[in-house]
């Protein structure tokens, strides 16, 4: 766990190997698979091409993948980057989303399991990893680049981060501390690469091809993994969460922060799947603890501070993470654990869950 300010960052607490079989030291700095957590940094990656007029929060997004997303019981309601970002959109995990480098979005997106058949599009929050493929491929259309490169000019490099989504950027150095995923009973999850990069580092075509230069942008969204597969360490983590704590301009403006980390969906008890009262609001890929004016269905304080924060947690691989910014005592913390046990609670829990 690091610990930081606007100005310093401090570990406070580490323990335990990065890779068993070699025996070396987690570092601060080592890479890993951080899950969701991923989900606000391609957020920040939204919101500096929507400063840059590459993007608009509440366009209709058809515009630019070049066919219409629409929610089929609802096709008259416009989804916009905006539903996407806070997971109002009415898409549902009901389908894979880890789509395969082939597939077609426009395709899969046909299936009314990837659809909420309740509520349309703006109507309803629903945590869904389905939202952020749609977004990548949005973000690749607009821009005609591959939504790695996106992420390493619109993040990594202004804010000199050595990070990349599934390993296709990242250096040799951050291969070599690349952090393993074990499970509980010390079998591998993810990541044992000692040193080696991945002969496949994106999700292959459905009959195992792996060539890159196949894919077609803006078209599938997902080979990257854009909803959980940002590689990075705690450390990089405590840097962005800097940028929102100083909110001095230098990387996005104070309205954007303020867009992202003001709740644009809150709990009433009726409008959204608060998940047994953990989300109660979200921003634009920020989820929000302890935010005011909650009902008392709300147990969104793991903390149990009653202090309200702002980040994402994450929850795949038997690894969970968290970063957490307090803005009221301008300090925040970045965490991950390994190697946890299947039936630690879930809901996307970070330390104290019932």
């Amino acid at each position: 766990m690091v610990q930081f300010d606007p100005d310093q960052i401090a570990t406070t607490a580490i323990q335990g190997l990065s890779n068993h079989s070699t025996g070396r030291a987690l570092m601060p700095d080592d890479p890993v698979r951080i899950a969701s957590i991923s989900k606000t940094f391609v957020g920040l990656a939204v919101m500096r091409l929507v400063e840059q007029q590459a993007l608009d929060l509440d366009s209709d997004v058809s515009g630019y993948l070049g066919w219409s997303l629409q929610h089929p019981a609802h096709r008259d309601v416009p989804i916009t980057l905006r539903l996407l970002l806070s997971h109002q959109s009415g898409l549902r995990d009901g389908i894979n989303y880890a789509l395969p480098m082939d597939a077609q979005l426009e395709t899969e997106l046909q299936n009314p399991k990837a659809w909420d058949a309740e509520h349309p599009p703006g109507a309803y929050f629903a945590y869904a990893n389905l939202n952020f493929p749609v977004i990548a491929a949005v973000m690749e259309a607009a821009t005609g680049k591959r939504f790695d490169h996106i992420m390493k000019s619109q993040v990594f490099d202004p804010l000199k981060l050595d990070a990349c989504f599934n390993w296709t950027l990242c250096s040799d150095a951050k291969l070599i501390a690349a952090v393993t995923l074990y499970r509980a009973t010390g079998e591998v999850a993810r990541d044992d690469l000692r040193g080696i990069r991945e002969s496949c580092p994106v999700v292959p075509a459905r009959d195992g091809n792996c060539d890159i230069t196949r894919y077609q942008l803006g078209q599938t969204g997902s080979i990257f993994s854009p909803q959980g597969g940002l590689r990075t360490s705690a450390s990089d983590l405590a840097k962005v969460g800097q940028i929102f704590l100083r909110n001095d301009g230098s990387y996005l403006s104070p309205t954007s922060i303020a867009l992202m980390t003001n709740p644009i969906w809150q709990y009433d008890d009726n409008n959204g799947d608060s998940e047994n009262g953990y989300f109660c609001a979200y921003g634009l890929a920020i989820h929000i603890l302890a935010a005011p004016r909650r009902p008392a269905s709300c147990k969104d304080d793991p903390f149990g501070d009653g202090a309200m924060r702002f980040g994402h947690s994450g929850e795949a691989y038997a690894l969970k993470s968290g970063l957490w910014i307090n803005p009221a005592k301008k300090e925040g913390i970045a965490f991950y654990r390994t190697q946890v046990p299947e039936n630690d609670p879930s809901g996307h829990c970070i330390y104290f869950c019932d």
